[in-house]
């Protein structure tokens, strides 16, 4: 008697399972919202929302306003950080790869071609990626401390915490936290935002750096302080903590007053103006063109200015 194999997911499938994980997450959310709501009725946690109402007080002589540099950095490390995340997902989910790239071998190099190392095509736009990523933070660190800047996104006392935990409440009960990220951010934005610039990066850029080619040349030292298998996971998980604060921060973006935090992020004004709005609509096309144009079609010829593409 013959066996039947079984048969692969039909679209349906993956659809009611996609639905599934969504309707999980919703109703997740509703607990969350219903809880969070209930909570906002006691009297000891009113009590300790008037105490700590979700915004830390800043040094004194800290500047307020957003400077318009920050709105081009913040521009030019979104279009790369979607691209990487894509990029970076290919790279570990893709099992054949549209083609393969090899350096070439420099001109004053007795080298023979062989023995140069070959990545493939994902890997290659991955990695130029994240050395503009670098480059782009490099001078956005210059900036923040040149400027001064930096004050905005680093603690400075411990009523940070009490301060983010109020405003966590206030944003789970949807009845958010009083808005003034022109002067001062909120207390869980400026966690959110220091473990993002000065934790997630640097994590990301030396475990990307661990299990790219170049690591083959660092001392044995080093990689047994840096296990390949830890940085894999490491990686991974700073790659998930970026697409949610991503998603949470988009959300919260378009939610809290659209207009005014578009003028704040992308215009360098504290309006209500379409300036902002106008500008992120065009830097939103920019990345969705970009987006279309990561594709083997377009990436095959630029890596051919700088090593040979096989299949």
């Amino acid at each position: 008697m013959s066996t039947k194999s079984k048969a692969p997911p039909t679209a349906r499938r993956r659809w009611v399972h996609i639905t599934g994980k969504v309707a999980l997450a919703l109703g997740i959310l509703l607990v969350f919202v219903l809880l969070g709501r209930w909570l906002r009725e006691m009297s000891p946690i009113q009590d300790f929302i008037a105490a700590y109402p979700g915004e830390s007080h800043q040094p004194e002589g800290t500047q307020p306003g957003i400077p318009a540099w920050v709105g081009w950095q913040h521009f030019l490390n979104s279009l790369l950080i979607v691209l990487i995340i894509r990029s970076g997902w290919l790279v570990r989910t893709r099992s054949k790869p549209p083609a393969y790239w090899t350096p070439k071998r420099l001109i004053w190099s007795k080298k023979s071609q062989k023995g140069l190392t070959k990545i493939s095509l994902d890997l290659w736009f991955h990695l130029s990626l994240d050395a503009l990523w670098v480059l782009n933070g490099a001078v956005f660190f210059a900036l923040i401390f040149a400027t001064g800047h930096w004050i905005r996104l680093v603690p400075t006392g411990w009523d940070v915490v009490p301060n983010a935990a109020s405003a966590a409440l206030q944003y789970i009960s949807l009845n958010w936290p009083v808005e003034n990220g022109w002067n001062n951010y909120n207390s869980l934005q400026l966690l959110a935002y220091f473990t993002t610039v000065f934790v997630a990066a640097p994590l990301s850029i030396v475990t990307g750096l661990r299990m790219s080619p170049a690591w083959t040349k660092a001392p044995a030292i080093l990689s047994r302080i840096l296990p390949m298998e830890i940085c894999r996971k490491v990686h991974l998980w700073v790659m998930f903590y970026l697409v949610s604060f991503i998603a949470v921060h988009v959300t919260l973006v378009l939610a809290t007053g659209a207009l005014r935090n578009l003028n704040h992020m992308y215009a360098a004004q504290d309006s209500e103006s379409w300036v902002g709005f106008w500008i992120f609509s065009a830097s939103l096309a920019a990345m969705v063109a970009a987006w279309g144009l990561a594709r083997p079609l377009f990436l095959r010829p630029v890596a051919a200015m700088t090593g040979s593409i096989t299949r």
